[in-house]
Formats: C-alpha cells, sequence, structure tokens
C-alpha cells in the first residue's frame, strides 16, 4: 500500500479561498495568502504548508474550472452538490468547504492511518 495522499482542489482562478474573510485569528492558519482570500494564493500557501508537514506524502493539486469542467467533477456536483472550492482526498469528496490546515490535516492523517 502507498503511504501517499493525493488532495484536489477544485474551483475557478478568481474564486475566494472559501466562505469566510480573513481576519487576524487566521483559523485557517494560512498566513501568506491573507488578506487576498484568493483561490491561487491560498492553494499556493496550503502547498508549502502541507510539504512542510508531510514532505512526499502528500500531493496537492488545483484544478481550475474557469476552461470547462471535466467530466468526473461534473458527476461529483451533481451528486454531492459540495461548496467551492471543492477538496478531493484521494478522489472522494471531503466536505471542507474551505482551505483550511487543521481541517485537512485531520482528512490527511485519517488516510495516513488507515493505510498503515
Amino acid at each position: 500500500m502507498s503511504d501517499r495522499v493525493e488532495v484536489e482542489i477544485i474551483g475557478f482562478e478568481d474564486s475566494s479561498c472559501g466562505p469566510f474573510p480573513c481576519d487576524e485569528t487566521r483559523t485557517c492558519e494560512l498566513e501568506a495568502c491573507a488578506p487576498t482570500e484568493m483561490l491561487l494564493a491560498a492553494f499556493e500557501a496550503l502547498r508549502k504548508r502541507m510539504q512542510e508537514l508531510y514532505g512526499d506524502r502528500v500531493v496537492l493539486k488545483l484544478t481550475l474550472l474557469d476552461n470547462g469542467i471535466p467530466g468526473y467533477i461534473e458527476t461529483i456536483i451533481e451528486e454531492h452538490h459540495p461548496p467551492l472550492p471543492i477538496v478531493l482526498v484521494n478522489g472522494n469528496v471531503t466536505p471542507l468547504g474551505r482551505m483550511s490546515v487543521p481541517l485537512l490535516r485531520n482528512e490527511v492523517e485519517k488516510h495516513l492511518r488507515e493505510e498503515k
């Protein structure tokens, strides 16, 4: 079994990283993207933080919907109606609703434990 977890963040280039505005508490634990609240900046900050925490064990992928929606994402939207950004962990919809290190860390840890 592999001990790698793939996280895919799905959204639009000009969309925000979640439904809540940035504030001084930074409950998402992402400092580098504040206060832009933009998906691209938040993704890069999240990618760097997850790299620090997990190294090569966690791989982040960004899928932008600006030029069309891939079929597998259409299916996910039809079945689950997830909020943007959509977060997939190992291909499964993960109802985080925003980009957040603590929330994503909990999901990643579940997958890493399962695979041991």
